[in-house]
């Protein structure tokens, strides 16, 4: 059974700086599609950053940038580096991940239909 844990949340004041981890487990991540969602109270989730099967890398408009994702696919560890964060990047972000039996191009990666969720890690930013 696929299972992620996501680390790194925190509150930090606007510009500052925060690395969000993702440990996975139950399965090879070396070419599985994955992603950083996060989701503020009273707005829709939203997908900021994924990294498909061949580690071709999309990221939202909001946080082209500022956000990087990486995956180490010996440690089957998925990162966030977040740089000059602002308020509105406030939010609970979860690692997501999808079949790790499949591969994902990037038209079939980028998308809210994933399998696997952790349980998310909170992110504040004060002004």
């Amino acid at each position: 059974q696929v299972q992620l844990e996501e680390s790194g949340g925190g509150s930090v004041q606007a510009g500052g700086s925060l690395r969000l981890s993702c440990a996975a487990s139950g399965g090879t991540f070396r070419g599985a599609c994955m992603a950083w969602f996060r989701q503020a109270p009273g707005k829709e989730r939203e997908g900021v950053a994924f990294i498909d099967s061949a580690g071709s890398i999309t990221y939202a408009e909001s946080v082209k940038g500022r956000f990087a994702i990486s995956k180490d696919n010996v440690k089957n560890t998925l990162y966030l580096q977040m740089n000059s964060l602002q308020p509105e990047d406030t939010a609970m972000y979860y690692c997501v991940a999808k079949s790790v039996w499949v591969w994902y191009v990037r038209a079939d990666c980028v998308n809210e239909d994933f399998a696997y969720w952790g349980q998310g890690t909170q992110v504040t930013v004060a002004s």
